[in-house]
């Protein structure tokens, strides 16, 4: 699935992310930068150590939630990792919104500020924080449509979901925030 915004690309794909070829790679990393599970774990164990280094070079403070920080992609096919930082999702109100936009906001600045044309993200915060993915997926593309309307920078976003309940969440979502754009209507099954 694929949307064009001002003269950039959105897809929605499912799959793994350390697979991908894109410039960067988002993590969905922890404050510390301390490696972790879930997406962490598998981007750390596909790149090697040689990130993990770098990260504690580099970033021996963390990143705060919000926030984004890059190092290079070690043995990944992707030349970066960007390690964005989401929020624990407690009720919904406690600022969660626009500190997971800040993370896809953040990410893309990084992105642009170190010359990546092409960037992965996964589903951040809905793992082990437990953002419900449906408000997540929103915020996820609501804060990617904007950027992009606004920054020729980035020529395409690509969102790498795990499995079958996110990508379906991902494409309600984008069916929500541009009914005509993805040529997909609530009443088509996919997008239910």
């Amino acid at each position: 699935m694929k949307l064009q915004i001002s003269g950039s690309s959105i897809e929605l794909v499912q799959g793994d992310i350390t697979r991908q070829a894109t410039d960067a790679i988002v993590n969905a990393a922890n404050a510390s930068l301390a490696g972790g599970g879930g997406v962490d774990g598998a981007i750390h164990r596909a790149g090697g150590p040689a990130i993990m280094r770098e990260t504690r070079a580099k970033h021996p403070d963390g990143c705060a939630t919000g926030q984004a920080v890059i190092t290079s992609g070690g043995n990944l096919p992707a030349r970066h990792v960007i390690h964005a930082v989401g929020p624990r999702y407690g009720d919904g109100r406690r600022g969660e919104p626009a500190l997971l936009a800040s993370a896809y906001r953040r990410s893309l600045e990084v992105a642009a500020e170190n010359a990546c044309r092409s960037v992965a993200f996964p589903s951040l915060s809905t793992g082990a924080y437990g953002y419900p993915i449906d408000e997540a997926a929103r915020v996820a593309l609501a804060a990617v449509i904007d950027f992009l309307r606004q920054h020729a920078a980035i020529e395409l976003v690509r969102f790498v979901l795990f499995d079958e309940t996110a990508y379906a969440a991902f494409r309600r979502a984008a069916a929500e925030l541009l009914p005509d754009g993805w040529g997909c209507k609530w009443s088509h099954p996919s997008c239910r």
